[in-house]
């Protein structure tokens, strides 16, 4: 249940998170919206990371997985700003909350079991997202096939991460792996950036949204984190996936944005679900 808890405070962060996208995309450069969004998740992060200590415990192979976490986690949210900047969140927000599927089928290839009451509740939260999803209007065939790309990208890019991190963090290093992540995430953004020279516009006017995603974002994933090394730390990730959810709930409530009465079932349904993963 402590997992599960994890995970639903993740949801609630990541769904903050990208109702602030939804706010802001297309604004900037979206490489330079991650990097600026990244360096200020590290303002918190860093302090924490070495106040708390647990460095001990990052061995060769900790550190290697949460350096592959960091990278995974650049295409993960790369896809995911670039999805639904171009996309409908009809399309683009089912995509991304598939990847639960991934996560429980990646702890499966690393020795854990999961039956019959585990994929269905899996199933469950997957088809709820799909569901409430649906209330938006569409676009090109063209922005469509490339939203659902981009959303692919980051559906298997976040369950790679998760993955990793947690693998990595199962000694107990947890918050250190969680600012080596973010700190290889960096990283790879300002490379990317060097490499392209985009303009910087539009990063002053919208700066703070950014803070606020950065704290959101690194909140999120440290809250996913330090599911790592529980049992069943893969509910985690599972209970973390309704962030599109609270985007949409947001949306609704705060830009009148409208809800048919399937989509208050499909939020049912995902509840449904977390709880029957609560109860396996």
């Amino acid at each position: 249940m402590i997992a599960l808890s994890l995970g639903l405070l993740a949801a609630l962060c990541w769904g903050l998170h990208d109702f602030t996208i939804r706010r802001v995309g297309g604004k900037a450069d979206v490489a330079a919206m991650f990097a600026v969004v990244t360096c200020f998740g590290l303002l918190p992060l860093i302090p924490i990371a070495l106040l708390t200590g647990g460095w001990g415990a990052v061995g060769s192979e900790q550190a290697l997985l949460a350096v592959a976490a960091g990278v995974t986690s650049v295409s993960a949210n790369i896809g995911l700003y670039r999805a639904f900047t171009i996309g409908p969140v009809s399309l683009v927000a089912p995509i991304c909350g598939a990847y639960p599927v991934l996560s429980v089928l990646f702890a499966v290839l690393r020795g854990n079991e999961a039956g019959a009451q585990e994929w269905l509740a899996v199933l469950a939260v997957v088809a709820g997202v799909a569901v409430v999803a649906r209330g938006e209007g569409g676009s090109s065939a063209g922005s469509r096939l490339a939203a659902a790309g981009w959303a692919a990208l980051a559906s298997a890019s976040f369950a790679l991460t998760f993955g990793l991190a947690q693998w990595s963090a199962e000694t107990g290093a947890h918050l250190p792996v969680a600012a080596i992540t973010r700190l290889t995430a960096l990283a790879v953004a300002l490379l990317w950036l060097i490499q392209r020279r985009p303009g910087a516009g539009g990063i002053g006017a919208i700066w703070p949204a950014l803070l606020l995603m950065g704290f959101l974002d690194v909140g999120a994933l440290t809250l996913v984190t330090l599911a790592g090394g529980m049992e069943n730390a893969e509910y985690a990730a599972v209970a973390s996936s309704i962030f599109g959810i609270v985007t949409i709930l947001l949306a609704w409530k705060f830009l009148n944005e409208p809800m048919r009465a399937s989509q208050w079932g499909g939020v049912a349904l995902v509840f449904a679900g977390i709880a029957a993963l609560g109860l396996a």
